[in-house]
């Protein structure tokens, strides 16, 4: 390298999910951890403690241990996030050797503890933060915001610091959604209805401003118009409910039914996930489909999420490379949504 060359920028870029337990006996901290979280259950401590420790142990011996047993006893996000960490860091590379990706998970290892360790560990000259949650919710992305801000203080990681807090309808995730769409309608009959489902949210969340829904409608919209298929038969619904509070909808059970009064067929695809997980794998594909061919539905289909797909890592880099660059997300909501990160009311 010449002295009129610059070393390239020595960049961290972290991918939050969820997380998820790596063995059954995971499974009740996990949901713990997960109730915990005061963007889920806004109640104070004390009660907030209960209410984890009554959910995760009832849920942790019976529908969760259901489900994950279905999975060999453990969630599959670390590795599928893993998958994708790896793929944007080769993509970040062509341009930028000195670009690592890293992965810091919500409610199980690696937690952002051990995350801003690592990012510490490697020295970068700045660190770009990136939510795997297309659609912007204080229950997701601005949950690992919180997070990983309060570690970072706590470790005195003091860098430069760029946050994308959301994507809803970038032209990466946008087209590998609507290639694998289109793959899926090809083999599909002619009579099929493609149900997009998010995972829901109780309405007073929304209510208090956040654009968690106003951003799944976005992505729909997005879609429909990459697909550009002449009357094409949709529905935006919503799954995982759990609690008896009232959510937004309609849910998935009420879509199918729909599909199933109307006699034809239903071809899914999740919109707010981009890595298969508990939800995907077991609660679309095992419980659902099941519940659809009770129904009489002829015909279920569901979509793979984006995973890896190149267009959907080409979309992240993007978003990265713009971040580096100081060029944020900007405000993609109406400003009645006031939770939005952009807002600033973003403290959850």
């Amino acid at each position: 390298m010449t002295s009129s060359q610059a070393s390239p920028e020595k960049l961290a870029v972290v991918l939050f999910n969820l997380g998820g337990p790596s063995k059954e006996a995971d499974i009740r901290p996990f949901l713990f951890n997960f109730f915990m979280d005061r963007n889920i259950i806004n109640v104070p401590v004390p009660l907030r403690f209960f209410i984890a420790l009554w959910i995760s142990w009832s849920r942790g011996r019976g529908a969760a241990k259901e489900a994950y047993h279905s999975l060999g006893g453990k969630s599959p996000l670390l590795e599928n996030t893993q998958a994708q960490a790896a793929a944007l860091e080769k993509a970040l590379q062509k341009d930028n050797p000195a670009a690592r990706v890293f992965v810091s998970m919500r409610y199980w290892h690696p937690l952002a503890e051990q995350t801003v360790k690592d990012v510490a560990a490697f020295q970068p000259e700045k660190i770009i933060l990136l939510p795997l949650y297309p659609q912007y919710s204080t229950t997701t992305s601005l949950s690992s915001l919180q997070s990983w801000e309060q570690a970072a203080r706590k470790a005195g990681l003091n860098l430069p610091t760029a946050k994308i807090c959301c994507y809803p309808d970038n032209p990466g995730f946008i087209s590998a959604s609507a290639t694998l769409i289109a793959a899926a309608l090809k083999e599909a009959p002619k009579k099929v209805r493609v149900l997009f489902s998010a995972h829901g949210l109780p309405e007073k969340i929304i209510a208090g401003g956040d654009p968690y829904q106003h951003q799944c409608e976005q992505t729909v919209a997005a879609i429909v118009r990459q697909l550009n298929i002449p009357l094409l038969d949709l529905q935006l619904c919503y799954q995982s409910r759990i609690g008896p509070l009232k959510w937004i909808g309609p849910p998935i059970l009420e879509a199918l039914e729909r599909v199933a009064d109307e006699n034809i067929g239903t071809v899914v695809y999740p919109l707010a996930f981009v890595s298969e997980h508990v939800e995907t794998l077991v609660e679309l594909d095992k419980d659902y489909r099941e519940r659809a061919a009770r129904m009489g539905i002829s015909y279920f289909d569901r979509v793979p999420t984006v995973g890896t797909h190149p267009d959907f890592i080409e979309g992240l880099r993007g978003l990265v490379l713009s971040a580096a660059k100081g060029v944020g997300c900007g405000r993609v909501c109406p400003a009645v949504f006031g939770k939005c990160y952009q807002g600033g009311k973003n403290n959850g």
